[in-house]
């Protein structure tokens, strides 16, 4: 496989607050962060990395992606072997970042299916069906 496999927001929560190790990386964009929110681990006495795989608005993949997040892990004193989970709107985005660090040596690198907002539900807004939102983990908007 190319990455550790899908979780769902739970489990993610979970294993980010339970392990030291572990990491939250939200590879949303900047807007997607100010505008919609992010998750807040401050609870478990963590925070969110914050590193967009797509650049806004042209949607086009950051290169240096690998760089700045294996940069970012070393600075908190973490090797390859810590649990990385990724996080996104919907679940797509954070999948192919799983891959680029797993690819990279990262292991484990998990992609959490859900994301931050899930699917859109029957009325056409996400974040009340599934994901990070809808199960009422916590988050904060800027």
């Amino acid at each position: 496989m190319a990455y550790a496999g899908d979780v769902d927001v739970e489990t993610a929560y979970q294993a980010v607050a339970s392990n030291p190790d572990a990491v939250l990386v939200d590879v949303r964009t900047r807007a997607e962060w100010t505008f919609v929110g992010v998750p807040d681990l401050r609870a478990v006495g963590k925070d969110v990395l914050t590193v967009e795989w797509q650049g806004f608005p042209a949607g086009t993949a950051v290169p240096d992606f690998v760089e700045t997040l294996s940069g970012e892990l070393a600075r908190r004193g973490l090797d390859k072997a810590a649990p990385i989970y990724f996080l996104c709107r919907s679940g797509a985005r954070s999948m192919s970042a799983a891959i680029a660090m797993t690819s990279a040596g990262y292991s484990p690198c998990y992609n959490i299916a859900q994301g931050f907002e899930g699917p859109m539900g029957p009325d056409g807004h996400r974040g009340s069906v599934a994901g990070w939102k809808a199960k009422g983990l916590p988050w904060v908007q800027s």
